[in-house]
């Protein structure tokens, strides 16, 4: 597997006349933010690091919280996929079942999601995933699509919210 092959599939999945025609549900959104949590929170860690106690949670590489997060990233990978391949093209189902393409995608994912934290929100954020830590991951990721799907659908009632493009389908009213 060739790493410019991955990113060229990348590139199809970000398509954002893919987007338009597909959507994502509840449950694909979350199989996709658990894959992408230990990664946003080792980077939130790295970002943040001048600005928060060494013992903050987000600023340890390891350790138990981590390893809750990552073993249900484990978990999710199959689902996430999937949600990836409908998102994209089935041939880039033969690319994400490389050991390399999970890694090679939260390496690319995190830093566009870190990258948008104002660093006087380091505490905050540090705050939320203590308060969030003794929750099951799934519950978490749960929370991460909801105010997504939130602030989405305030965004489309003319909110002025800055809202990462996940393509959430509409809640079936």
């Amino acid at each position: 597997m060739r790493i410019p092959a991955l990113i060229a599939a990348i590139a199809v999945l970000a398509s954002p006349a893919t987007a338009q025609r597909l959507c994502l549900s509840d449950d694909e959104a979350l199989a996709l933010a658990l894959v992408a949590l230990p990664e946003i929170i080792r980077e939130t860690g790295r970002v943040c690091a001048d600005r928060l106690p060494t013992a903050s949670l987000i600023r340890r590489e390891g350790g138990p919280v981590i390893a809750k997060y990552q073993a249900a990233a484990d978990r999710a990978w199959p689902a996430a996929r999937t949600a990836i391949v409908k998102l994209s093209d089935p041939a880039v189902d033969l690319l994400l079942q490389s050991d390399y393409a999970r890694p090679v995608l939260t390496s690319l994912i995190a830093p566009q999601i870190v990258g948008r934290i104002d660093l006087t929100d380091c505490a905050t954020i540090d705050r939320l995933v203590t308060d969030l830590e003794p929750l099951p991951a799934r519950n978490t990721a749960d929370a991460i699509v909801t105010v997504l799907r939130y602030f989405k659908e305030s965004k489309a009632r003319g909110g002025k919210v800055a809202v990462p493009e996940l393509p959430l389908c509409p809640t079936p009213r």
